[in-house]
This record gives C-alpha cells, structure tokens and sequence, in this order.
C-alpha cells in the first residue's frame, strides 16, 4: 500500500526548468513536498525523498493523507 502511494504519488509530480538552469518538482495537494536540483534525475530522487518524509511525519502526527489516483494512506490508528 504505502509504495503503491508513493509510486502514485510520484506519477502525479509536476516539473520544470527553472532559470539558472535548475530543476523544480512538486506534488500538487501535497504542501511542503518540492525539491530542487541540478538534474532530473537529481530532483525526481530528492522529491521522492521529501515525499517519504513528508508521510513518516504525517504517520507520526496522525494527519490526513490526500487520496492519489484512488489510493488511499490511512493512519493506522484510523484502519482499526
């Protein structure tokens, strides 16, 4: 459940070139999950970084997860 979020999650990301030649990514309705770095490649890995810190964080404080491409991440304590 949690990669199939994640992989939804990272299917969703938005991109782009930024001036100094940059990249920036972001996943839309998931505030304070962005990254910025030299590559793509550099980016995309920072971003999906950001994004399992982001749900560890929200696991440990019990916050609402955004529904992606259908799938849900429920705290566990809201499952039971």
């Amino acid at each position: 459940m949690l990669t199939d979020y994640i992989n939804a999650a990272m299917d969703n990301a938005r991109y782009e070139i930024l001036e100094d030649s940059s990249y920036y990514g972001e996943i839309n309705g998931m505030d304070g999950v962005y990254a910025n770095a030299d590559t793509l490649e550099k980016c995309r890995k920072q971003l999906q970084e950001v994004l399992e810190g982001w749900i560890i964080l929200g696991l440990r404080l019990d916050h609402d997860f955004p529904e992606i491409s259908g799938i849900c991440l429920i705290p566990e304590s809201e499952a039971a």
